[in-house]
């Protein structure tokens, strides 16, 4: 299964100051509280994985969806979903995947390999048509951006191939530790 081109992350960009060619939401890290960035503010990407962006503000770090990636000089790039071959069945390995372009705002890995994702259920509820229940965590228990990851999650569900319903749950129970992580993620962060 091979992504589409428009689905591959964006490189890091490095600490290049910029300022914003027009008004911008976005929510600051870690408290979630959305915030109007205005016209000409100075920034400096810190993060441009699966299409949003995290910004330094003045010493704040704040999350700017893809959709207004314009605000920051970068192409708004379209995240699609992967596709299926004729006659195939949508899996769970198809859900993991498409989640895989979900990062967390700070942590430079996605939310699969950061191991948030603790059950992930694709019920066809009748010929190609799916139903998916996913059950996740977030790094720390008060994390304001949790609203925020499981937005994006469902539309980047929503966007798979036949799938009509998407129920997302936060649960806390186990919760997220280091040990979670896949070895990728570990060796990318340095822990091994």
């Amino acid at each position: 299964m091979e992504p589409t081109t428009n689905q591959k992350s964006q490189p890091n960009l490095g600490p290049e100051k910029r300022k914003l060619n027009r008004d911008c939401p976005g929510v600051l890290i870690p408290a979630g509280t959305p915030v109007m960035l205005p016209k000409d503010t100075e920034i400096v990407i810190t993060q441009a994985l699966g299409g949003s962006y995290t910004v330094n503000v003045f010493g704040n770090l704040v999350r700017i969806n893809h959709q207004d990636a314009d605000a920051l000089g970068e192409e708004v790039v379209l995240h699609n979903a992967i596709e299926l071959k004729p006659g195939e069945k949508l899996t769970k390995e198809h859900v993991l995947e498409q989640l895989s372009t979900c990062y967390d705002p700070e942590i430079p890995v996605n939310i699969v390999d950061l191991g948030l994702i603790y059950e992930c259920d694709v019920n066809e509820i009748k010929e190609n048509e799916y139903h998916i229940n996913i059950k996740m965590t977030l790094t720390a228990p008060g994390c304001g951006i949790g609203p925020f990851l499981i937005d994006e999650i469902e539309h980047k569900t929503r966007a798979l191939p036949g799938v009509s319903d998407v129920k997302v749950e936060l649960v806390f129970d186990p919760p997220w530790s280091q040990d979670m992580m896949s070895e990728a993620a570990k060796l990318q962060l340095g822990l091994i």
